[in-house]
């Protein structure tokens, strides 16, 4: 046991330091613009089909499953708000960023692992290039700022598949149906969830970074890494999720 918590906060304390590390870095010139935004195509548009799909069912099932709880209690009409209302600040962020963890960590850890392996970073730093700057720092700017933006994706596509899922049942038009959303939805509700979509993208570049830019020799551990950097990514979108909501309870 005594170990095993020496492991977990020796990880937490070399994380740290890679988090620290990025802060030094992201500021010094020489700006990898070129490949920040090679990350944000792959990161963000390749994503979105994943993103799409998701979102649609996300909003579908919940409307359906709510629906006849609703009307048991008369409150039908609640129903576009309180779907749209759990999408923005609950669902659609997180979900969104189990995703990410998945798809986005796994890909980063494995692709940087592959690299440590086969002494690509080494020959970079014999180059005189700053694989650092170069692979991991581009690579957390990219999550940090595409995984907002697939939220909102998310957000929208979720609400549209709850209009669909109202329609399977009853009858509103496209028009009544946002009329009553965007009445019962203030941009309080938005906020929170945008501001904690930031750090979900952070923290997922900077663990799939570290595992694999940390990678051992041997080809197994590249599957190590993207396994672990799915985990932890995972876990840590739990964490911060339950952080933001007691934040938000305090201050909105």
């Amino acid at each position: 046991m005594t170990t095993y918590l020496k492991n977990i906060f020796e990880e937490v304390g070399n994380i740290s330091l890679f988090t620290l590390r990025f802060f030094k870095e992201v500021f010094k010139p020489v700006f990898q613009l070129r490949e920040f935004l090679r990350q944000c195509y792959a990161i963000g548009y390749k994503t979105m089909p994943l993103i799409t799909i998701t979102g649609f069912i996300m909003g579908l099932v919940l409307t359906i499953q709510s629906r006849p709880t609703l009307i048991k209690f008369g409150a039908e009409s609640w129903l576009p708000s309180m779907v749209s209302l759990s999408l923005i600040r609950e669902i659609a962020p997180v979900i969104t960023a189990l995703i990410c963890a998945g798809k986005i960590a796994s890909g980063i850890g494995a692709e940087l692992g592959s690299m440590k392996v086969t002494e690509q970073i080494d020959a970079m730093e014999v180059a005189a290039i700053n694989p650092y700057k170069y692979l991991v720092v581009t690579r957390i700017l990219a999550t940090t700022f595409m995984l907002p933006i697939l939220v909102f994706y998310a957000d929208c596509i979720g609400i549209f598949g709850g209009y669909i899922g109202y329609n399977i049942h009853g009858s509103i038009s496209l028009y009544r149906y946002f009329s009553d959303m965007i009445e019962h939805v203030e941009f309080l509700d938005v906020i929170p969830a945008t501001i904690k979509t930031f750090f979900f993208g952070f923290f997922i570049g900077v663990i799939g970074s570290y595992k694999g830019f940390n990678a051992s020799n041997g080809t197994a551990s590249v599957g190590v890494a993207a396994n672990e950097a799915v985990v932890l990514a995972s876990l840590s979108v739990f964490i911060l999720d339950m952080l933001a909501v007691q934040i938000t309870d305090l201050f909105f």
